[in-house]
């Protein structure tokens, strides 16, 4: 069974259609990749799956139950969680602070909370920065934060809308690390959405492909990269060279 099942989801807006029977299955341990061009519809995938948008049709199990209209704190309980393209910390509150409250979703008191954090935050090297102010962080510590924030809500699978956006290559190959590590040692599986295509086609297990709201092609990073529809829409001639 899988992990997280999407099945025939379509979403509208205002009678545009943003998702057309969309379909897609990730299995536990895997990292899967999501990737089309600008106003694919991956982000309202992700949204629709976390529960901050309700889908017109379809149906999305998460552990073998239905998600469907469930309120996103409900979901993130179930141990499905979601960082942002668009990273949003509490600019007022610590790292630290921060950090706790995602991991005030699996702990019954502040003790607890305060070793989840503090754990999380020494596994992705921002435990000297633990007292200061998010708002005073650089843009590859904010993605870090934002990260490691979702990791300490304890999920089972978690949705990464482009971690890397907005980094060097020196704070891209950092996160890459950091995300490896986020599945091989804290078994968490990944569902990874990414414009830099060296760095999805070299971490992913499979890809998954949106084009104008629908899926036109999944399998490994080598079978997406010869489709003839994935050249077309987005990867362009010489796609191999991001292998």
């Amino acid at each position: 069974m899988p992990l997280l099942e999407v099945r025939n989801v379509s979403k509208n807006f205002k009678g545009l259609s943003a998702l057309s029977n969309v379909s897609v299955e990730i299995q536990e341990g895997e990292i899967v990749g999501l990737i089309g061009p600008n106003g694919a519809g991956k982000t309202t995938l992700f949204n629709v799956i976390t529960g901050f948008t309700i889908p017109e049709s379809g149906q999305i199990s998460f552990k073998g139950e239905d998600i469907v209209g469930l309120k996103p704190y409900q979901i993130c309980r179930m141990g499905l969680v979601r960082t942002f393209q668009i990273v949003k910390p509490f600019l007022d509150l610590t790292v630290l602070e921060n950090v706790l409250a995602g991991a005030y979703n699996s702990a019954s008191n502040r003790k607890e909370a305060v070793d989840i954090a503090l754990e999380v935050l020494e596994f992705a090297g921002l435990a000297d920065r633990k007292n200061d102010l998010a708002g005073i962080l650089t843009i590859a510590d904010l993605k870090n934060l934002e990260l490691v924030r979702a990791l300490a809500t304890k999920p089972a699978i978690c949705l990464l809308d482009e971690a890397m956006s907005g980094l060097n290559p020196k704070e891209i190959d950092d996160m890459l690390g950091t995300i490896k590590r986020v599945r091989s040692s804290k078994k968490v599986t990944l569902f990874i959405i990414e414009h830099t295509m060296r760095v999805i086609m070299n971490v992913s297990d499979h890809i998954f492909v949106l084009d104008h709201g629908e899926g036109i092609a999944k399998g490994t990073p080598s079978e997406v990269t010869c489709h003839p529809k994935v050249i077309e829409a987005y990867l362009g001639e010489g796609a191999e060279t991001y292998l």
